[in-house]
């Protein structure tokens, strides 16, 4: 168990119409998240994360296997599989949802090819992968326009942060949310949540939408959404391509003209670059005419077809009032792409309609042979072919964007007339707003890419916490909006988020749906796993802060057990390291010990021992001046008596013995060679004068009174271990335990005279 037991992952397989794209997610365990979650944080979804190399994207659609669906899975899927099982833990696969979730391309089969082929996906990822995969229907499944738009609404307003932070998106009239606009190879999907007044007229066509914070609150939203099948940017150009065949089907030209193709490019009917024409077939020559294309494209939209429920936008399909007051678009996919790549921008933080249809005009002006030669196709392999579709695409972009949705083109044209989707205040609101434009293409947001997908995961993320109420009288998903319908009623179409949630007490699975993720016949163990793992960290914390206090008091207790004059050294060396030398005496200078034995010389001496090889006094001060002390003025009986510490021999702190004096035979006794007052010598019976040698002893005589008239602080013989019948042998290596060396005389009083 590691690091990974506090992380949830997800797999989702984007079957699109040009190709399928791998998109994996991870989020924070619940149960983890709410442990150290902010305020902040309690009020917003679960936070959902993604990483670049965690995508992949294979070619061609899934759509293309509809009669040969045996073989889907090990020609075509394994990659992405594969992929997928490099990036997530061993240990978490079980625990991993994976979906594939085909969109226009599979839409456009027979119905009986669409369950072959996802029959056949299911097969194959439960042989081969031990993904979390209860329930075919609900993890590999066709999805109908509608949800697609709806995912993508909410991908968009959970990066945005129109979820989390209203307060920071308000548009107006109580407004927070954005709308989405998505744009692929075979469809084209809108979403947003009208205004109050449109919301309120046209409340049986919204989809009701259930969310859960991470505190266990129910979030809803009322939201439209719709799809255009067939006016994506493919299925828009193979129409095209037939205008144009049926508008010059009189004439036995094999040449025909296309005024979105750059000029001097010639190509076949569907869609081969052509060198010189083929004998006995149709193709096409571009004339590089923008403004042309702009209008052969525009019928494409249907707006002439009868609308059976008003308003309507494009192919008579209805779609409630947008008011661009209050709704904001962001657009993916094709939105992007195509006013984002060949004709530049990228670094365009905003949608500038008369920036973008001057670049528009500029490229697909120019020849072909001059377009050619300057495209990188080493850093982009689909570069020659993006080039050629760029023009068709820049115009069918324009008319389904400012012509068919009504996004108005500001500061360029006349808003439309209240009512057909558009607000007179629209230009006004956006100046005070700042980047609040009615529309803006985006690629990611805080680094994440806009996709349907995230919205998917997201739904999944939010019906793993565990509701406030503690019941399922609230569950994630969505459905048809019944205005009729109680708070907790749910509509017979509404559709789970198919994930699970456990009380935070521990306890049996939830998840308010008929599926119950089962995984190798069994129910999903990852939350038992994840509580042990808890427990078990929570264990091995107290038990080291309970073995922490457990030494601590030992140590206190063998400290107070020992003799009191061990405990006192060791709390003077312990002192010693966090206080400064003390100054000696009424001039101000550190005495040579203090230099000596400071904070950094007592850690060298603990670590290293000291360095003196004869025995050794370890230094008394005593507190006061020289004045304090009254010295006789008497001579030493002994001159070998008058042996002192040298100043300049003192090393870590320590005074040694010398016997030098009285292996001379006589002389002057030595004065005032240290400055500051130490105490005086201890002075050994003569009898143990043998002994002085190496142990840090010498032996003048005379009693402990007779030096300099100072009483001499010595130990008694039996705390020396010293008796009249101790020998010689005995007393090798024994230390004294005598006072400190001598106390000298002031420097200001005169020498003493031999």
């Amino acid at each position: 168990m590691g690091k990974d037991k506090n992380w949830r992952w997800g797999v989702i397989l984007d079957a699109g119409s040009s190709g399928t794209r791998l998109h994996i997610y991870r989020w924070k365990d619940p149960e983890k998240a709410l442990e150290d979650a902010s305020p902040e944080e309690l009020a917003s979804l679960p936070k959902i994360t993604t990483k670049k190399k965690w995508t992949k994207k294979i070619r061609p659609g899934i759509s293309t296997f509809g009669e040969k669906a045996g073989v889907v899975g090990e020609d075509y899927l394994k990659e992405l599989i594969d992929h997928a099982l490099d990036i997530i833990p061993a240990d978490k696969i079980h625990d991993t949802p994976i979906f594939l979730m085909a969109t226009a391309g599979m839409r456009l089969l027979p119905q009986v090819q669409q369950n072959a082929i996802t029959g056949a996906v299911c097969s194959y990822l439960r042989k081969n992968t031990k993904f979390s995969l209860p329930d075919c229907d609900l993890h590999i499944q066709v999805i109908p326009g509608e949800t697609e738009g709806l995912y993508g609404w909410i991908a968009s307003n959970y990066l945005l942060g129109g979820f989390d932070h209203p307060e920071q998106h308000a548009h107006g009239k109580g407004h927070h949310t954005y709308g989405f606009l998505d744009m692929g190879g075979a469809s084209a999907q809108i979403a947003f949540a009208p205004n109050s007044t449109e919301a309120e007229k046209h409340a049986n066509d919204l989809k009701l939408l259930r969310l859960r914070t991470l505190d266990g609150s129910p979030a809803e939203y009322k939201v439209f959404t719709t799809t255009w099948l067939g006016f994506g940017v493919n299925r828009a150009r193979e129409a095209y391509v037939q205008s144009l065949k049926e508008l010059y089907t009189t004439s036995d030209a094999r040449e025909l003209p296309d005024p979105c193709l750059p000029k001097g490019l010639r190509m076949s009917l569907d869609g081969t670059t052509l060198s010189k024409p083929k004998k006995g077939e149709t193709s096409l020559v571009g004339t590089g005419a923008f403004e042309e294309c702009l209008k052969k494209t525009y019928p494409l939209l249907g707006k002439d077809k009868p609308c059976a429920d008003d308003p309507c936008l494009i192919n008579g399909q209805h779609v409630p009032a947008i008011d661009f007051d209050v709704n904001h678009f962001v657009g993916v996919s094709e939105y992007w792409h195509t006013t984002h790549g060949v004709f530049g921008g990228k670094d365009d933080e905003a949608y500038d309609f008369t920036t973008y249809q001057k670049r528009v005009k500029d490229f697909c002006s120019r020849d072909w042979n001059s377009i050619e030669p300057s495209l990188d196709t080493n850093k982009k392999k689909f570069a020659v072919k993006d080039a050629q579709e760029a023009c068709f695409k820049a115009s069918w972009l324009i008319n389904m964007l400012h012509e068919g949705i009504g996004v108005p083109r500001i500061g360029v044209e006349e808003l439309p007339e209240p009512g057909l989707n558009a607000s007179k205040g629209a230009i006004e609101k956006a100046k005070q707003k700042g980047f609040l434009d009615p529309f803006h293409p985006v690629d990611k947001i805080d680094g994440i890419e806009v996709s349907w997908t995230l919205g998917k995961m997201v739904l999944y993320a939010a019906g793993q916490v565990p509701p406030k109420t503690g019941d399922d009288r609230y569950p994630v998903g969505f459905g048809t909006n019944i205005p009729s319908a109680g708070a907790t009623a749910l509509p017979p179409d509404f559709q789970y988020a198919g994930s699970t949630w456990t009380p935070l007490s521990g306890g049996s699975s939830h998840n308010g749906s008929p599926h119950h993720p089962v995984v190798n016949g069994t129910e999903d163990g990852s939350d038992w796993d994840l509580d042990a793992e808890n427990l078990l960290g929570k264990t091995k914390a107290k038990t080291t802060r309970g073995l922490l206090i457990v030494f601590l008091i030992f140590v206190v207790l063998l400290f107070f057990f020992r003799k009191k004059d061990r405990r006192m050294r060791f709390y003077g060396r312990v002192n010693n390291l966090f206080h400064k030398p003390r100054r000696s005496g009424r001039f101000g200078k550190v005495s040579s010990s203090a230099h000596s034995s400071g904070p950094l010389s007592s850690l060298k001496n603990k670590l290293f021992g000291r360095r003196s090889s004869s025995g050794s006094y370890e230094r008394v001060l005593e507190e006061g001046g020289a004045d304090e002390f009254e010295l006789n003025d008497s001579h030493f009986r002994n001159s070998s008596a008058s042996s002192y510490f040298d100043h300049n021999n003192d090393l870590n702190g320590f005074y040694s013995d010398s016997s030098d004096s009285s292996s001379s035979g006589g002389g002057r006794s030595k004065l005032g060679i240290t400055s500051g007052l130490a105490t005086p010598k201890l002075n050994v019976d003569s009898r143990f004068a043998d002994l002085g040698g190496g142990n840090g002893l010498s032996t003048p005589g005379g009693s402990a009174l007779d030096r300099a008239g100072l009483v001499v602080r010595t130990d008694s013989r039996e705390r020396l271990g010293l008796t009249p019948t101790t020998t010689t042998m005995s007393l090798q290596g024994r230390r004294s335990r005598a006072g400190s060396p001598t106390r000298l005389k002031s420097p200001m009083m005169s020498p003493l005279q031999g």
